[in-house]
């Protein structure tokens, strides 16, 4: 009946359905090596965020996405900061061949995953003492499309 009802709010009638289960924190660190010195300094921050993604199956249909944010943050040559989300859903996904599935699994879910990953990433920071951390949206369709290019010419180096 769930499965009807988004095909039905998709308008899609071809059996094909993509419906988040869970969204949870897998793992979240926190590392702050030029502390309590680093709290002394004038506040000039150098951000670097990196960007990662693993899915795996869970059962027919069902997957986990798991979506890595790490923030490192440097002040002069000290690093203020290295902050990691590791921000996971569920999702069942069907009736898709394989191609579309793995866009789905690299922009889709990632989409939804994001807001929680910036939301954790920037409470976790706050926490430690820092000022906010808000990250600017990510455009997962344009990474995906560059992961693609690179492939080919990844594996013609190898």
């Amino acid at each position: 009946m769930a499965d009807e009802a988004q095909s039905a709010n998709q308008g899609d009638n071809s059996g094909k359905a993509i419906i988040p289960q869970k969204v949870y924190l897998k793992d979240v660190s926190l590392e702050t090596p030029s502390s309590p010195g680093i709290f002394t300094r004038e506040w000039q921050p150098n951000l670097s965020i990196e960007i990662d993604n693993q899915t795996s199956s869970v059962a027919e249909d069902t997957y986990e996405t798991v979506l890595t944010v790490t923030a490192t943050v440097k002040v002069g040559e000290a690093t203020a900061f290295l902050a990691e989300v590791h921000q996971a859903g569920i999702f069942t996904i069907r009736g898709f061949d394989p191609e579309p599935l793995q866009r789905l699994h690299n922009v889709d879910c990632l989409r939804l995953l994001y807001p929680y990953a910036s939301a954790a990433l920037s409470d976790l920071v706050t926490r430690g003492g820092f000022p906010q951390l808000v990250l600017a949206p990510m455009n997962f369709e344009a990474l995906y499309e560059k992961r693609l290019q690179q492939a080919p010419a990844d594996s013609a180096q190898h």
